[in-house]
């Protein structure tokens, strides 16, 4: 995706981010680092300031139950999250990335997480840490939600906007250069008609060039092509063809990029490529 650049205006602010995540980045480096608390403590760095301590604020009777509740939330083994009761749900594997899933989810609703410098930053950095693969220059906007994560995989320069869902209960594989555009979902799971609590989990896979255009769905077992498109609010229920276009609900091939057609039957210049009937 094009974008052009946008330098912070002040170069000590922008200092002082890279301070952040360069500390950030040492401190999960380090293997025998407890990232329950971790999380706890940059939370709590980000919510109450540099000097606070998390044992001190949880423990202050002169503060309310409410205020003491909210300080609660600050350690990710105070809460639960949706993917800890799906029954696919490896505890062993989740309770490693899930104290970065609640770093990245409360720093995303924290007056930092508006903020695209810093955070396509901290989450490049998180995913790396969380993710199964996560390739080079990948950019993460705010409020992209995954499942697991661990069963996660994105190449390299891949950008996946805002309000995001990835549902890697099965596994998703996002290739290269992909671009996943606001609101849209991907599946790996799906349920079955006659018995709700039957769950059946599948691989997607979103491959190199593809794009998936707002309000995109793409079910549990799909392979969307590469460099293909599935157009605003399309709904994959069939695999779509490399260099195809699909829309529609079902998504449904109604052209074919120019790329996918030289050495066959190649529109002429100037002509809009054939549609492809089903």
């Amino acid at each position: 995706m094009a974008s052009r650049p946008v330098p912070l205006a002040n170069p000590n602010v922008a200092h002082l981010y890279e301070r952040f995540i360069d500390n950030l980045r040492a401190r999960l480096e380090n293997p025998k680092i407890d990232r329950d608390v971790l999380c706890r403590d940059v939370l709590t760095q980000i919510f109450y300031g540099e000097d606070a301590r998390y044992p001190e604020l949880i423990e202050d009777g002169s503060r309310s139950v409410g205020e003491r509740m909210l300080v609660a939330q600050l350690d990710p083994r105070n809460v639960t999250l949706e993917a800890e009761y799906y029954a696919e749900c490896d505890p062993v594997r989740y309770n490693r990335v899930k104290p970065l899933l609640w770093l990245w989810i409360q720093f995303d609703h924290s007056p930092l997480g508006q903020n695209v410098h810093l955070g396509v930053m901290l989450r490049r950095l998180l995913a790396k840490h969380v993710f199964k693969h996560c390739g080079e220059g990948i950019r993460i906007f705010r409020d992209v939600e995954v499942s697991f994560g661990y069963n996660l995989s994105v190449g390299d320069h891949t950008t996946i906007h805002r309000k995001v869902l990835l549902d890697d209960r099965g596994e998703i594989v996002i290739g290269s250069n992909v671009s996943i555009s606001d609101y849209a979902n991907i599946y790996s799971h799906a349920h079955d008609i006659e018995d709700i609590e039957r769950v059946t989990c599948s691989r997607t896979v979103i491959e190199d060039g593809a794009r998936l255009t707002y309000h995109a769905v793409v079910l549990a077992g799909m392979t969307v092509g590469k460099n293909s498109m599935v157009g605003t609010m399309g709904v994959v229920t069939r695999p779509v063809p490399d260099h195809h276009i699909n829309v529609g609900i079902p998504a449904k091939s109604v052209r074919v990029k120019r790329e996918g057609l030289r050495g066959r039957d190649a529109a002429a210049p100037g002509t809009v490529p054939r549609v492809v009937q089903e």
